[in-house]
């Protein structure tokens, strides 16, 4: 059975973007290239950040379609987050508000790649 292991994120600076994950998860990135840099992430999964530079880069996509979400245990952790990255001056696109799965807020990564926080639905 085929399982996803592996999240790419296209970025402009993956050394910019690194920092910003590293900061974000509080880990240092696993393996670390000109033009890539990925994280091992504690439930198996890696993110990895590839530059939109990278010889044989080839997508003909456009835009931000996806989010990376964490799902976290309850509305004070999505609170406690919120503030935390307020603080850490991460950009923020929605503010906390209850969605109809949950509280939520969307976060945003140097490259504009959208990042939500939200309790199970």
């Amino acid at each position: 059975m085929l399982e996803p292991n592996l999240i790419i994120l296209y970025v402009a600076d993956p050394g910019t973007s690194a920092v910003f994950y590293e900061r974000l998860l509080g880990r240092e990135p696993d393996a670390s290239f000109p033009t890539y840099v990925a994280f091992k992430l504690y439930n198996g999964l890696t993110l990895g950040l590839w530059s939109l530079a990278a010889k044989n880069f080839v997508s003909s996509g456009t835009g931000h379609r996806t989010e990376l979400a964490f799902m976290v245990e309850s509305d004070h952790v999505v609170d406690q987050l919120y503030e935390k990255w307020i603080r850490e001056e991460v950009r923020i696109e929605q503010e906390p508000v209850v969605a109809v799965f949950g509280r939520t807020f969307v976060a945003l990564d140097p490259d504009g790649h959208r990042i939500r926080v939200c309790t199970p639905g």
